[in-house]
């Protein structure tokens, strides 16, 4: 896809028009082939002519094979041609469509082999390794290779679904699940979705899975050989959700259940409606990382209640949902907690800004992606920066008075897809009396690249206890015992992960110091995996050999691309180990997920 290119006015990343015409509801029927990698069947698509004239409609698709499409009505087939492949957008799919203002049209098909939204795993890549496994990644553009759709946030529909899987394989989705019907070897699993989703949000899981209750609407999915672990870990997720209503209003969605991927999963969570995946490196043990639940709960509202109406304006899903996540925080364990969290949102903030290059348009919180993947585009900076500027604004205006503003902009945009004009100019016709609104420029916390023009003052009463023992360990000269495993013992964990940043961060270390570090931490065995992330970054900076294997199986044993991306370019960066770097990576890229593998492979100059 040339530079500057847009596939159609309002998303440059998807070729639909549905201001023309739009998809209101889709019916899914499809069967999943373990052995070939498929999925077969066919959708419903009801569709509304918004423009009247239109007599034609656009939908996304990447490699599908369309076998038949016809008038579901009277059964009468209609013509469709399928446009030039692009790389990551694939190809147009237009069809002729019957003169009336309503009508459903049946698209019998069946995914390819190399669908970018679909992870076949083996019975080996799973916890059991008795059962093969399946599950969906559709955010940002990929939902468009597991079926025909207008593949845009800025058009919602909702959605039934028959999902056929082999015994004794359990099929999850997005959706409330309705009936299991059983077929001799296979059985059938009946979902609904009465609440408007976009395309990125049909998820779709099958595998040989478990559930325990945790409330009245919520369980947690897994293998059966973690879900003990796993609802011992989440098993606050019902107080999560009904501080989230507090912050955000009544949750809509019916249901709220987890599911713990494989290891393979590329993100901390997808926010897919009634059913949040979330990585296993969750699984702490100590239940230290539910920030992740807690943010993937906050999407409820932010993301797929109120959406952005396409990714050049991700920060309205992520940075506000960040911003919910760190109130949810802030409720039920304290301001200086929340705002603890915020500073060390800001390290991550600065490390991506440093890697992405501080005058990289991508750092704007309202970016142009004409001719850009989204997956490529992907980074903290809508997370981060965005969480800033609302931040900002609630001390601008005083807590009380923003909170209340943000429970009124949840209600004014739900079930709709806005853009950034949306949210500032009913931001100030809400505070049009307010004075304080004159002191913000729009401009440059929106358009500007790099860091955030102003950084609020935060709470530093966590940070400094931080600094204080890295302060002790840079200016230690090596000899003496100066240092205990009881340093650690009045930190959170949240604490240790931000010393660790710090340490990453600080040029006056030495591999001595960080050997040293070891003897007294042992971070090595550490079973938290934010720690041991930003522990191997810091063996790698300072290019402790023997560290290597323990890097190399961290990255090979988990396909989350927060921790593998980073600790991949860091190992590019390392001369001497590069060639073995790129070698791991070819030995392992095909136990990746597809946006996890393919931006590595960027990451290590295998692509462009």
């Amino acid at each position: 896809m040339s530079a500057g290119k847009r596939l159609s006015p309002n998303d440059p990343g998807s070729y639909s028009l549905p201001e023309k015409v739009a998809v209101t509801h889709i019916d899914i029927e499809l069967a999943a082939d373990f052995k070939n990698e498929k999925l077969k069947g066919f959708v419903d698509l009801s569709i509304t002519k918004i423009d009247e004239s239109c007599d034609h409609i656009i939908l996304d698709n990447i490699d599908l094979n369309v076998l038949s499409i016809e008038n579901r009505v009277d059964k009468t087939l209609l013509d469709y041609s399928i446009g030039d492949r692009l790389d990551v957008f694939g190809s147009k799919l237009e069809i002729k469509i019957p003169s009336k203002k309503e009508s459903i049209i049946r698209i019998t098909y069946e995914t390819s082999e190399t669908a970018s939204a679909l992870q076949w795993l083996t019975p080996e890549q799973t916890l059991g390794k008795v059962h093969p496994y399946l599950f969906s990644q559709c955010q940002p553009a990929h939902a468009r290779s597991m079926l025909p759709c207008q593949d845009t946030p800025s058009t919602k529909f909702t959605y039934s679904a028959i999902i056929t899987a082999p015994k004794p394989l359990t099929v999850l989705m997005s959706a409330v699940p309705l009936d299991v019907i059983d077929n001799g070897e296979t059985r059938s699993f009946l979902f609904q979705q009465t609440v408007p989703v976009q395309s990125y949000l049909i998820a779709l899981a099958i595998g040989n899975l478990v559930s325990k209750t945790l409330s009245p609407i919520s369980k947690v999915w897994s293998e059966p050989e973690e879900i003990d672990k796993a609802a011992y870990e989440f098993e606050q997720t019902p107080e999560l959700l009904k501080t989230a209503e507090n912050v955000c209003g009544p949750y809509v969605w019916k249901i709220y259940d987890l599911l713990v991927m494989p290891p393979s999963f590329p993100f901390g969570g997808m926010e897919n409606p009634c059913l949040t995946f979330v990585t296993p490196t969750l699984l702490a043990g100590d239940k230290s990382l539910v920030n992740v639940v807690a943010h993937e709960i906050a999407h409820s509202w932010t993301g797929n209640l109120v959406t952005n109406r396409n990714f050049e304006h991700f920060w309205m899903n992520e940075g506000f949902t960040v911003y919910v996540e760190r109130r949810i925080h802030g409720l039920l364990y304290g301001e200086s907690s929340r705002e603890f969290a915020a500073l060390s949102g800001l390290e991550d903030l600065k490390q991506s800004v440093d890697n992405l290059g501080a005058e990289n348009p991508l750092t704007k919180l309202v970016v142009d992606l004409s001719g850009i993947d989204p997956d490529d585009a992907f980074s903290t900076c809508p997370y981060e920066k965005g969480h800033t500027f609302l931040f900002y604004l609630e001390k601008l205006l005083g807590a009380a008075k923003f909170q209340i503003f943000f429970k009124s902009y949840i209600d004014k945009f739900k079930y709709k897809s806005v853009g950034t004009e949306d949210f500032k100019s009913y931001f100030l016709s809400y505070f049009q009396e307010d004075s304080a609104t004159s002191k913000i420029d729009w401009d440059l916390w929106l358009y500007t690249c790099g860091m955030p023009p102003i950084i609020p003052s935060y709470d530093t009463s966590y940070q400094d206890a931080c600094v204080s023992l890295l302060n002790r360990w840079e200016q230690w000269n090596g000899s003496g015992d100066d240092f205990k495993k009881s340093d650690l013992n009045t930190f959170q964990t949240a604490q240790i992960i931000q010393f660790l940043a710090l340490v990453l961060k600080s040029n006056n270390f030495t591999l001595s110091k960080i050997k040293a570090m070891q003897e007294v931490y042992d971070y090595n065995s550490n079973g938290n995996c934010e720690i041991v992330f930003r522990w191997l970054r810091t063996c790698v900076k300072f290019k402790w050999i023997e560290q290597l294997e323990l890097v190399f199986k961290f990255i090979n044993t988990t396909g989350r691309m927060k921790y593998v991306r980073p600790l991949y370019r860091d190992l590019y960066s390392w001369e001497e180990v590069r060639t073995e770097t790129i070698k791991n990576f070819e030995n392992n890229k095909m136990r990746m997920m597809y946006v996890c593998r393919h931006t590595v492979a960027k990451d290590l100059q295998l692509r462009e």
